[in-house]
This record gives C-alpha cells, structure tokens and sequence, in this order.
C-alpha cells in the first residue's frame, strides 16, 4: 500500500469552474476499466504545459508542443491509458492527429485546439478506434466535480488516485486550485513518467501562467525519483479558466499567492507520486543544505535517491550507512571537502570528520529506518544553498510489477 497516503474523496476535490472531466472504459488495454479521459475548457481558458526532455519522446507530447505553440486557445485535453503511443514512428503520429480529429469534431472546436496525451506499453501502436469509440461515453459524462472519476481514469500501475484541491482568499473572493496526477514507477525528473493536470479558476496571462508552472515543476515533480527512469510521456499542464472574479496581472503578492497555492496543490501530487512508488514502503527526504548550489545539492540528493544499495537497506531497515557516503563521493562535486560535511539520518548524527561519529550507534540508525517516513540530512558546510529530493526504498514488489507489467 503507499506510504500514508490513500485515495482523496470525491468531495475533497472541488470544482474548477471552466473545467469539465469525463470518462470512459474504451478497453484501450484492458477490459472493464476508465481509460480515456476527456478534460474540457470553457473558451478564454490559458494553458501552459512542461514535458518529458527525453529525447524519444511520446507521439502526443510532439503533438502537445506544437498545438500548445501555435493556437492561442486550447478547449480540450484528450488521455488515454494503457498505450504509450511512443517508439511508434509517423504512425503514432497519424493517430495522435487522429484522436484529435475525433474529439475536436465532437465538441466542435479545431483539431488543434486539443492536447493528446497518453501513458502505457512504448512500442506498440495505439488502437485508434478504440480511443475514438469511447470518447462519446467521455463526452456524455461531462462534469464539473468529476476529478475523482479522472484521476482513478490516468492510472496504471497506481494503487491509489492522486488528487489534491487547496482554496485561497485573493483580494476578499476564493480561488479553486485543483490538481490531478498519475505516477508511480519510471518516474525521474526531468520530469518524470507520470501526467499532471492542475487548474484553478483565476484569470492570468500567458507569460505569468507560464513563470507560474515552471516555479512550481521546479519545487515539485522535478525534485522526486523512484527509479531513476525518466519516461517518454511526461507532462504537466497548468490551466487557469479566467471564470471567477479574480485576476491575476501582475508579479505582485497577489500573484505570489496563487504562485504558492499553486506549488502546494503540485507538490502534494509529486509526493503522492513517491508515496505510491510500485512496491514501495519508506518514504524518503533527502534534504541537502549549505552547498555552494543548488545544482550541486541536487546531485547529492539524487545520487543517493538513485542508489539501489541505498534503496534496498531502507526496505530492510539496515543501517549500512557506508553506502550513502558513498553515493555522496560520487555524486560529482570534484572539491568537495568529505572531513567537512555532516551526515544525520533523522536527528542522529551518523558521520563527521570523514568518517562515523563518535556518537553513533548503529541501534539508533536501525530505530530510525524502521519508521516508514525518514529524513536523510546531509550538511556540506561550503556555502548557503540548499536542496530537496523525495524517493521511496526498493522491495521485491518493485521487481515483480516490472517483471509482469505488460502481463
């Protein structure tokens, strides 16, 4: 099961006016189960999107940047699960264009006013008509408080949904910020395997929407790991549908406000991520700090986040803490001075100088890695910056759902 974390109800997740969600089970893959998602926009609505930077991406993610960068309105998202619709040359590129053809006759809008995406099998074509046989049924579900239904449609090897809802006073009237996610293996920045829809019912421009999603991917799903995998799929879009009576113009508290809310709602979705990482029982923080960079701290932090070694000792509630220096001297900081830094699991100190503690023991190690939710502290001492990784152990589970996923 995740670590501390179960499925939100379908009342925790409120209504974003402008957004409309239905489902359908089109049997893209499997029987019996949502697996294509329709997200409708009310005219006027912003979108920004970030995505995968692997270089084989998915069909649908060239498709989301191209209509993202040529049509100033987006009225419709389009998801289906269980086909990745990547390693699939031109012809996953038809049949993205062709899903969108689809839905953009249905709701009457163009074609390049809808966003495909799709998670799944890579390698395998995606069955178009199934797609297009169920977005009817999608269509006919249309509602503004379905984001349960959604999030529990974008799922794969996810045991639980991922929603979160965050309400904030601007100016004396409420904003509605409510965001999806899917996620639980293949998932390394930049970005991750996973999907992401976040909206909220503020008016902001373009560019401000934009330096909104890119602060909050930057201090949320691309500060998370559980494999080390960065998938062909990624994406998160941010959506803003103007239809409350607020706002937003201009880099200003105001702003800032909805900025935070916004990063809240997106970090809460990468950590749920983490937490529901297959087969996972701990929950990491890697908090590393007074680095010259926060580029530098990162690369701490994910050298040891990667590790299988490390991985695997959490899931055994071993504390063979040797490994994490380890990961530390490798993770590329060519001066770094090893007698310098400091090293605490929880609270307990367990190396300085180069090497363990004086005031370590390994009972108090053990006692911390027992806890399903630990904090690895790691203190450089070479300047102020600082950074934060989220990851989850390894157990056997990993090893099985991989070994049988197209099963």
């Amino acid at each position: 099961m995740p670590v501390n974390y179960s499925a939100p109800a379908a009342p925790d997740l409120l209504p974003v006016k402008g957004v409309k969600l239905g489902s359908a089970k089109a049997h893209v893959r499997k029987p019996n189960r949502k697996d294509v998602l329709v997200i409708q926009l009310e005219p006027g609505t912003r979108v920004a999107g970030v995505f995968t930077q692997n270089r084989f991406c998915a069909a649908p993610v060239t498709l989301c940047k191209e209509h993202l960068a040529k049509n100033g309105e987006i009225r419709a998202l389009l998801v289906n699960t269980g086909n990745a619709n990547a390693g699939t040359g031109e012809e996953g590129m038809r049949n993205a264009r062709k899903t969108c053809e689809a839905l953009a006759g249905l709701l009457n809008c163009a074609p390049e006013q809808v966003l495909p995406f799709s998670t799944g099998v890579i390698m395998e074509q995606l069955p178009v008509d199934r797609v297009v046989a169920g977005l009817p049924d999608s269509i006919a579900d249309l509602k503004e408080d379905n984001w349960l239904s959604a999030a529990e449609t974008i799922m794969t090897t996810d045991i639980v949904a991922k929603g979160v809802s965050r309400e904030v006073n601007i100016g004396g009237k409420d904003v509605i910020i409510t965001g999806i996610a899917k996620g639980s293996g293949m998932i390394h920045p930049n970005m991750a395997t996973m999907l992401g829809y976040i909206a909220t019912d503020a008016a902001i421009s373009q560019p401000l929407l934009e330096k909104m999603l890119k602060h909050a991917v930057n201090r949320s799903f691309n500060c998370i790991t559980v494999d080390g995998d960065t998938s062909t799929n990624d994406a998160l879009v941010l959506m803003a549908t103007g239809q409350s009576e607020v706002a937003v113009a201009a880099e200003d508290g105001d702003y800032i406000k909805l900025r935070n809310a916004v990063t809240e709602v997106a970090t809460l979705l990468a950590q749920a991520i983490v937490r529901d990482g297959e087969g996972a029982t701990k929950f990491m923080t890697i908090n590393v700090e007074a680095g010259r960079s926060e580029e530098e701290c990162r690369k701490v932090g994910y050298a040891i986040a990667h590790s299988p070694l490390i991985k695997t000792a959490f899931f055994a509630s071993d504390p063979n803490l040797g490994r994490i220096l380890a990961a530390i001297g490798y993770a590329g900081i060519d001066d770094l001075d090893v007698n310098a830094l400091q090293l605490y699991l929880g609270d307990v100190l367990v190396a300085e100088n180069g090497g363990r503690a004086k005031s370590y023991e390994e009972a108090q190690g053990a006692a911390v890695m027992k806890e399903a939710e630990i904090t690895v502290r790691v203190v450089l001492n070479r300047g102020e910056a600082q950074a934060t990784v989220w990851t989850c152990d390894f157990s056997y589970d990993y090893v099985k759902i991989n070994a049988d996923y197209r099963s």
